[in-house]
């Protein structure tokens, strides 16, 4: 619908810019035929396309792309998905690319191709006409937007974990699925500090690099979700969708599928509060993304995979009172309907959740105490310097950190010495360990090796990822 009704703003547009519309019939190819097409950033190739054709631009315009929505009175308006499109262009070797002006500094993210932002269709005819597609007078190029990837201080804006009280065993699950982008499930009474906990991670995580910045800001700018004013993201996503969302809003779709919470999520945290008051398709949507770091959504129109490269943090409660096993409130659910509670969360689910923790009711010494714990900066130190010795492992690999490693890698860099070989092998009898779950528990134990700053997996580390398995139901 929006190319079809292009035809209307192009017409006025052109009109209104001075030019003239040919009084006859005029037919636009968009090839390849197949391919759906949706955006109104076809509204400016069309229109010179038809001054062009007709001989009203005479500029050599190989070698160029177009971008732009077009108002009535010929403005350039935003138009989101500019990002990915130019840094299409740049891989298809294509030199200039011409954009609305408000979308300029988010194009000029791009190195190696010249960005001009226009503010109306008669300045680029009048650029065109005047000096050609390759003159350097005109429209003044945009220069590469190298100062926008500057550092922000990970941290700002968020919990910081000095700031909760006790937990120090929650605290240290977070250290661990922070370093190595684990997935977290918290499980405790209402009032523990569950949420808290969750919305301190941000603070805790390493600033992100220049390729995971150009990645997040690429899916925020297809789903037309970039700032106003802000044409890079440079701090790490945290998303909570309410737990009456949608499969499509978790998921992703649509007529044009666009990215869902999961997506959105990418290189930073999703947080799923109260998980056992989810869908349960719903929630079964998350194992592929969780396993393959990419969620395929396949529609009418066509088959699209956004990247997914997320730590989960899931936060649920016992039962549905929240009670069951507390040391003080009695839990008032019969054991029938905790049994179907905790049934809601699938076994091959909870398989590819890394860390399960308790968290349970927090004394009201520790409440009332003013001392303060350690504070997300100190931990954020030791965080970064063990994603430093991955990013070292992992140089020339398609991977960032540990949980992202398939067998290949596993194999190469998760050796174990005897007395792991005979800890792993007696946690496989006792627990019961898939291969999947056998897999999760060697990177998970790199991973505390590496905040250790340890060479090799010792059992000490290989002991403490068993401790975060799930034992028997949530």
């Amino acid at each position: 619908t929006t190319v079809q009704e292009s035809k209307e703003r192009v017409r006025s547009a052109v009109r209104n810019s001075g030019g003239v519309f040919p009084a006859k019939r005029v037919v636009v190819s968009l090839a390849p035929a197949d391919v759906k097409k949706e955006s109104s950033a076809y509204d400016l190739p069309i229109a010179v396309g038809v001054l062009a054709a007709t001989g009203q631009v005479t500029a050599d315009l190989d070698d160029t792309v177009l971008l732009g929505e077009l108002g009535l009175d010929g403005v350039l308006h935003h138009t989101t998905g500019i990002l990915p499109m130019v840094a299409l262009a740049r891989e298809r070797e294509i030199r200039r690319v011409y954009v609305p002006e408000d979308d300029a500094n988010e194009a000029a993210l791009v190195a190696g191709i010249t960005v001009y932002p226009v503010r109306t269709l008669a300045q680029l005819v009048d650029h065109l006409n005047s000096v050609g597609a390759h003159g350097s007078n005109g429209i003044a190029p945009m220069s590469y937007r190298e100062h926008l990837f500057t550092v922000e201080d990970a941290g700002a804006g968020h919990v910081d974990l000095q700031e909760v009280k006790g937990q120090e065993h929650v605290k240290r699950a977070l250290e661990v699925a922070a370093a190595g982008s684990h997935n977290l499930l918290m499980q405790g009474p209402p009032g523990s500090g569950k949420t808290l906990l969750a919305r301190c991670l941000p603070s805790i995580l390493p600033a992100m690099t220049r390729d995971e910045a150009l990645e997040v800001t690429k899916i925020y700018s297809v789903a037309g979700m970039l700032p106003a004013g802000q044409p890079l993201i440079r701090t790490r996503p945290f998303r909570a969708p309410h737990h009456t969302a949608s499969h499509a809003a978790l998921v992703g779709g649509g007529r044009q599928p666009r990215p869902g919470e999961i997506s959105l999520s990418h290189r930073g945290v999703l947080f799923l509060d109260e998980l056992l008051e989810f869908d349960q398709p719903t929630l079964e949507n998350l194992r592929q993304p969780l396993e393959d770091r990419v969620i395929t959504i396949t529609r009418v129109s066509g088959t699209l995979t956004f990247p997914a490269s997320l730590i989960l943090i899931a936060a649920c409660n016992p039962c549905p009172c929240g009670y069951f096993g507390d040391s003080q409130k009695a839990c008032v659910c019969s054991p029938s309907t905790v049994t179907r509670y905790k049934k809601r969360l699938s076994g091959p689910l909870l398989d590819r959740i890394d860390i399960h923790v308790e968290v349970p009711r927090v004394a009201y010494e520790k409440l009332a105490g003013t001392t303060l714990g350690e504070s997300s900066t100190a931990v954020r130190q030791r965080v970064e310097a063990a994603r430093v010795i991955q990013r070292a492992r992992f140089a020339g690999l398609p991977i960032l950190t540990n949980s992202e490693m398939r067998p290949a890698e596993i194999r190469q860099f998760c050796v174990l010495d005897s007395a792991g070989q005979a800890l792993i092998k007696a946690a496989m009898r006792q627990l019961n360990l898939s291969a999947r779950g056998y897999h999760r528990v060697l990177k998970l134990a790199r991973t505390i090796a590496d905040l250790a700053g340890a060479q090799g997996i010792g059992a000490v580390h290989l002991a403490e990822a068993l401790q975060y398995r799930a034992r028997e139901g949530v």
